[in-house]
């Protein structure tokens, strides 16, 4: 389960700025709009005005004949599916025969300008028999629910059954069972950049360039070929900057392949800049969600079992719906000691936008759940809350019930540093009249230790070229959407090395240049494509100290690399050699040098036997806690958040940085679907399709965060790296409602909990004192 780790860090233990920061605050960096787009076509869709319905008639003359139209697509062009996972690929770019969600693509134009290809839309014509529509997983799960798709019978995408163990007698034997069914709203990624990609065609070579906003241009490029029936080897795929996608951009989107068959319709270029409305419509976020979840416990706080049922309204189409839904209940595991546990899951079909993967995957909701019901039990066995999660910690290394391999475990440091910072065993119970401070726990996976599509090749490649110029090249399929990957790699190429940093490039993500990598989701880049990196470079370091070696007259085992100059061991400053000498040696006979570097996760790592049971499995997992400081204003309903105190063990944090970043980007992310953030439909048309009317936080409310980063070590991960952008993001919600539970004494069922919301529960309450005051006084 355990190995040495891979080398020992200096550089990776720096405050490092992002390599590509320059380019993004002076506004050198190119996104996909920004691109070079003078000769482009614009692209424009024609969407579905109704939530489910058959397409009767569909009539594009008028708008064909249109001058300036350049050319027009429906779904008579692809009669391919497409999607993320090999098993689920029910959706069309445009829609065949069936529209299942109002905003669902039905026909595509590309024109000489704007308003040319606005007056072609409105020139099509179009027909549809409309069909029952369903907006709640209760009412698409009805008997007589039409079905959305043939062959799923309940409108059910997928139902899992695990158990673990004896949950039923480890339930009687527990001294306190409790059960509580927690919403979650439905939620969307609202990354900052709008959707866009550029795509061109060359007919004259049958070859196809793509500019996109993607998270992961492999499945891109695959689903590119796919769908247009092209051979791989003729379409490029390059990532321009992305401004943000937190798994907005992990699943192909139906745009980016309506854009390539716009291009080669029309011979030529063609820009698709989706709107924020269309970009909301596009959607594939975190779904609706109902948890129930029940806990048995012994009096001490020891858990005995769980069973937890979760619902999720996935929308039209299937997406990452299979992988979400096992992810609710594999993550279940990894955090705690859980003796005994049973999950079922229901992947509910709706007549909305499809649901998708978002920061945290599968994990967040159930957590919350979790955390929220671990916190009331506690109440009640007059324990506190930190002492219940301490007599429910994992002893690592270990294997969980389902198969998660835990080798570095930092949780018991987190819940330290956060209990201490904040004051908490001084301080809580003894606060004002609308104060309260919670918290909770939380961790998220490394990578997905299986990838979805299984080819035999490694997880990761990296490949690092040394020419006559002395510069280092890294080249990575890895895509940099703003989390500092990129920075990563460099860090991790010139730490193995023992050079500079600024005499690293990195070049990523262009398909015809660098590896092929599986992408930006599950937070797999440090530990894979970190691990590949180091790989690369150590297979570099070693022609270099040989070339060293041969210049210096003496053995390499002899030589070491420290600050740019190799040297002979013991020997002095006649032994040794500046780099740039050392590296014309290595060139010589040769020429520029490229030495590969891969990782592979091991099949220890990757999950239980059980069907599904790979989802969830992980090299290794983050571990976070959270203390919340709230104020709550009984006149109003309104929240606010004072103070978050938060730790994360990263393993390593190979650039503190970029960590701190990252952890106080998911607190801010959490903080959003907990407090404000919410879709809203009416009759299946979004009534929050602007960031003026979907409420995330800004500066205005956003609180102090400190930040203590945990360093475990995990055993396997590059320099004891594990991953630090996800696993603080889903012990926020439930720190939160636990704060308000501790300053006004109500337990809050539903997130986000928006004033209203608050204000309803104290109304409630205050009725029920005053009805049972009557009662009183009526006996």
């Amino acid at each position: 389960m355990t190995s040495e780790p891979i080398v020992d860090a200096k550089l990776a233990q720096r405050r490092v700025p992002l390599i590509d920061g320059i380019d993004k605050v002076t506004g050198r960096a190119r996104y996909t709009v920004d691109l070079d787009h003078a000769d482009a076509l614009v692209g424009r869709i024609l969407r579905s005005p109704v939530s489910h319905g058959n397409i009767v008639r569909l009539d594009v003359s008028k708008a064909r004949a249109l001058e300036g139209v350049i050319a027009i697509v429906t779904g008579d062009d692809c009669p391919y599916t497409y999607g993320v996972l090999p098993v689920a690929m029910n959706e069309y770019p445009m829609a065949r025969g069936r529209v299942r969600y109002r905003g669902e693509p039905i026909a595509a134009v590309a024109a000489i300008d704007a308003d040319t290809a606005e007056q072609a839309l409105a020139l099509i014509e179009i027909e549809i028999e409309k069909l029952p529509a369903y907006y709640i997983s209760e009412d698409a799960r009805a008997p007589d629910a039409v079905l959305l798709h043939d062959n799923k019978p309940g409108n059910i995408e997928r139902e899992v059954h695990h158990e673990f163990g004896d949950w039923q007698a480890a339930l009687a034997q527990a001294d306190l069972v409790r059960e509580e069914k927690i919403s979650c709203a439905e939620i969307n990624h609202a990354q900052i950049e709008p959707h866009a990609c550029l795509a061109e065609y060359d007919p004259l070579t049958e070859r196809l360039l793509m500019q996109s906003v993607s998270q992961v241009t492999y499945y891109l490029h695959l689903m590119l070929s796919r769908c247009l029936a092209m051979d791989e080897s003729r379409i490029r795929i390059i990532k321009p900057f992305v401004g943000g996608g937190f798994g907005a951009r992990v699943e192909v989107l139906n745009f980016e392949i309506i854009t390539a068959l716009l291009a080669r319709a029309a011979a030529g270029k063609v820009l698709m800049a989706l709107t924020r409305e269309e970009t909301f419509l596009t959607h594939r976020a975190r779904p609706q969600t109902d948890v129930t979840v029940k806990i048995g416990m012994k009096r001490g706080g020891k858990i005995t079992a769980c069973t937890c049922e979760v619902v999720q309204r996935g929308g039209a189409y299937a997406g990452y719906g299979i992988v979400t839904i096992l992810y609710a209940g594999s993550l279940l595991q990894g955090l705690y000691d859980i003796p005994t546990l049973r999950y079922d899951g229901y992947r509910v079909y709706a007549n909305l936008p499809p649901c998708g993967a978002m920061r945290g995957h599968g994990a967040v909701n159930t957590r919350h759940a979790f955390e929220c019901l671990l916190d009331r039990m506690a109440r009640e066995l007059g324990l506190d809350p930190f002492e219940v999660r301490r007599a429910n910690l994992l002893k690592p290394p270990l294997f969980t019930l389902n198969g998660l391999m835990v080798n570095s475990y930092g949780l018991p440091e987190c819940l330290d540093k956060i209990e201490q910072a904040s004051g908490w065993k001084e301080r809580i119970g003894k606060m004002p009249p609308g104060k309260g401070l919670g918290m909770a726990c939380s961790h998220y996976v490394s990578g997905a230790a299986k990838p979805i599509h299984w080819t035999g090749e490694p997880h990761a490649v990296v490949n690092v070229r040394l020419d006559f110029d002395g510069g280092i090249t890294a080249l990575t399929g890895a895509a940099d959407i703003g989390q500092g990957s990129s920075t990563m790699v460099a860090i991790a190429v010139a730490e193995t090395l023992g050079i500079s940093l600024d005499r690293v490039r990195v070049v990523a993500a262009d398909s015809a240049v660098t590896p092929k990598d599986n992408g930006a989701y599950s937070s797999r880049i440090t530990y894979m494509v970190g691990n590949a990196a180091i790989d690369a470079a150590q297979k570099m370091k070693t022609i270099l100290t040989e070339a060293a070696a041969r210049k210096l007259e003496a053995r390499p085992e002899d030589i070491e690399a420290i600050g740019e100059v190799f040297r002979v061991s013991g020997g002095g400053e006649q032994s040794s050699l500046p780099f740039h000498e050392v590296a014309k040696a290595a060139l010589v006979d040769r020429g520029a040098i490229t030495v590969s570097g891969t990782f592979t996760t091991p099949v220890e790592a990757q999950g239980g036997k059980h069907k599904g049971g790979a989802v969830g499995s992980t090299m290794g997992f983050s571990y976070g806690a959270q203390v919340v400081e709230v104020s709550v204003d009984d006149a109003t309903g309104q929240v606010t958040v004072d103070k978050v105190w938060v730790a994360l063990d990263c393993g390593h944090a190979i650039n503190a940085l970029a960590v701190e970043g990252q952890i106080e980007g998911s607190v801010w992310m959490g903080m959003g679907q907990a407090m404000s953030e919410e879709t809203r439909y009416l009759d299946g048309l979004p009534a929050h399709a602007s960031l003026l009317e979907y409420r995330v936080p800004t500066i205005v409310e956003s609180p102090p965060i400190k930040v203590f980063i945990v360093e475990s070590h995990d055993p396997n991960g590059p320099f004891g790296a594990k991953e630090a952008s996800e696993g603080a993001l889903a012990s926020f919600a439930p720190a939160l409602v636990n704060a308000i539970a501790n300053a006004i004494g109500i337990d809050l069922d539903e997130i986000p909990v928006t004033p209203d919301r608050v204000m309803q529960a104290l109304i409630d309450r205050r009725r029920q004192a005053r009805l049972a005051q009557s009662v009183r006084a009526a006996s």
